[in-house]
Order: structure tokens, then C-alpha cells, then sequence
């Protein structure tokens, strides 16, 4: 998450589609790749993404997000992930992570609810939601407790403005779902596992040129 800036973050019902769009990340640099758990049987498209990478992205992390209780963590952590985010904080899931020795991230909005989650072991938070927090919050936290990393999802776009804010900021990385996979972007040939590659490739790039300006 801090060599590259990004963690790509994604959900879709069809597995076939998923493990499309995840090679197509992979092939674009993408090396941590979050799929949420936002529908029915969504944890068995989980497991194929998993076998996926076992074989064809052996360098790609992949975790789960979403995660709002432990035993829906356990499911996945079952299934091969090798980190758990959610948009609140549960400290059954951190003492479900910790035991598994698996990173924790939650999601938190205040100094009080980053403080807990890190009493908890959890070394990374997730800023959420991003777009209403904004960078400001992100440098107001760093500034008393410096050691703390934080994640930001929501509101990221892959623009040079967007991601500079963030990182100028403090932000150890970012996580980027819909901005990423815009497919009414893609162009007319159909071409869109062409276009979410060279989104993945370009914004990576913006990316590492902000966070070697900090």
C-alpha cells in the first residue's frame, strides 16, 4: 500500500467480469486490489478472484472490504484474504485479524475512533468518507500523532490536483473505486479492460510523482 499509493476498490456480481477487471488492473501495476462486500454470494466471487491470483497474479494482495462484522470477516479471511477493511470500526474483528495475524483496516472519522483502532493493532485507518473529511482532517491528525497511516477512500479521484492533495496531506495511500472503473469512459471499439489498464497505469504514475514531492 505505500510503495504504490493506490489500492484499487471494486465489486461486481459476475465472477467472470471481476477477474477480467482484476487482471486488467494487475496488467496496469496494481498490486493491492480491495473487493467489497456489497451483494449476495459476493464472497464467492471473493474465492475465484482468489484462485485467480494464486495462479496468474501471484504479486497482487488481495482483501476484502465492506467487512462490517467477525464472522463475515472470517468468511473471507477463509477464502484467502490477506486484509480486511471496513467502513466503521469492530473490535471483534481486530481480535479476529490479530489472531490470524491478517491487517486490519477500519474506517474511521474521528481522532477518538483513530486512537481505538490503533489501542486495537491496527496499524493502517481508513480515512472514510474521504470527500467529506477532505485532506485538511488527514494533516490535522498527522500533526499531533505523526506515526499514525492512514488510508483515504471516497471522493479520490486519479488526477494529479486530487491525489497531490492527498498525499501533500499525509496520507500513506489512497483507495479509488469508481473514478478507476468509469467504464462510460471507455472508448467506442469497447475496448474497456484497454482503458481500465491505462487508468490504473497512469494514475499510479501520478501517484508516485505526489508522494516523492512529500
Amino acid at each position: 500500500m505505500a510503495q504504490t499509493g493506490i489500492v484499487a476498490v471494486y465489486y461486481e456480481s459476475s465472477s467472470d467480469v471481476a477477474i477480467s477487471t482484476l487482471q486488467a488492473c494487475y496488467d496496469g501495476g496494481i498490486r493491492v486490489f480491495e473487493f467489497t462486500n456489497r451483494g449476495n454470494f459476493a464472497h464467492e466471487i471473493f474465492r475465484e478472484l482468489s484462485r485467480h491470483c494464486a495462479l496468474h497474479c501471484q504479486e497482487m494482495i488481495l482483501g476484502a472490504g465492506s467487512v462490517i462484522d467477525a464472522p463475515t470477516a472470517a468468511i473471507y479471511l477463509q477464502m484467502g484474504a490477506r486484509f480486511i477493511v471496513g467502513p466503521s470500526f469492530n473490535p471483534e474483528i481486530a481480535r479476529l485479524c490479530n489472531r490470524r495475524q491478517v491487517p486490519y483496516i477500519p474506517g474511521c472519522g474521528t481522532v477518538t475512533e483513530i486512537c481505538t483502532a490503533q489501542e486495537a493493532g491496527c496499524d493502517v485507518c481508513k480515512v472514510f468518507p474521504g470527500e467529506v473529511l477532505g485532506p485538511r482532517f488527514v494533516k490535522a491528525v498527522k500533526a499531533p500523532m505523526p506515526w499514525t497511516q492512514l488510508m483515504v477512500t471516497g471522493g479520490v479521484e486519479p488526477t494529479e490536483e486530487n491525489l497531490t492533495a492527498w498525499f501533500k496531506a499525509g496520507a500513506m495511500c489512497v483507495g479509488m473505486g469508481s473514478k478507476l472503473f468509469n467504464v462510460n469512459e471507455c472508448s467506442s471499439d469497447g475496448k474497456c479492460l484497454d482503458y481500465i489498464t491505462n487508468k490504473c497505469r497512469n494514475a499510479l504514475e501520478i501517484a508516485a510523482k505526489a508522494k516523492n514531492q512529500f
